[in-house]
């Protein structure tokens, strides 16, 4: 809908939206914006990117939480509802329905997320250490690629055809977890991951 508006719009999302979805913004002619979690973050990067001269119409969360730039960036769900049953009467104008402007989109096959407790006191110290381990210990990986920029958390790309798929291990916002988030394309590649960043003791052991 944003696209089709502002087909060169940056769209913002937080940093667990998958490798499909930037693939779709890509194909309506937009740019996406992998950012941290928490809607309030997505929704400041909008702000800031449009401050900063990047035209940014969308920043949305996972959760739904989504802030428009013609609607002052607030997270308004009625303001949003509205404007997609607008939307939706235009389609079915035009003889289609709102599925099937999200037809291409692609869906992983697979995903998974494992949050991992960390019983350290100090465990945001004791968490970035761990993602520094980690980091270092996927660049040894062949067909393991650290995906870059990246602003919350290590994301891998794994290319390998067994895998095809990415993995992103992070700080919880709040309590003393770190979320590992993996998906593929392909049967049974969430288990080749895990299975790897277990051997690797990438903080699964």
């Amino acid at each position: 809908m944003i696209l089709e508006e502002h087909p060169h719009s940056t769209i913002v999302t937080d940093s667990v939206t998958s490798d499909g979805l930037a693939d779709f913004i890509s194909r309506k002619g937009g740019r996406h914006h992998h950012y941290r979690r928490g809607y309030k973050n997505v929704i400041n990067e909008g702000i800031r990117l449009n401050e900063a001269g990047e035209e940014c119409w969308l920043a949305i969360e996972t959760s739904g939480h989504a802030a428009l730039r013609e609607n002052y960036f607030l997270d308004d769900g009625a303001y949003l509802a509205a404007k997609l049953i607008v939307y939706a009467a235009k389609l079915f104008r035009e003889g289609r329905q709102v599925h099937e402007a999200i037809a291409s989109l692609k869906q992983p096959l697979e995903s998974k997320e494992i949050r991992i407790k960390l019983a350290d006191p100090d465990f945001k110290s004791y968490g970035a250490a761990k993602l520094e381990e980690a980091k270092s210990k996927a660049a040894t990986m062949p067909e393991w690629n650290i995906v870059e920029p990246n602003y919350e958390g290590l994301r891998v790309s794994c290319t390998n055809a067994d895998e095809d798929g990415w993995w992103l291990l992070r700080m919880s916002l709040h309590d003393p977890v770190m979320p590992l988030n993996i998906e593929s394309n392909v049967e049974g590649g969430v288990a080749a991951i895990e299975r790897k960043l277990r051997e690797l003791g990438v903080l699964l052991n």
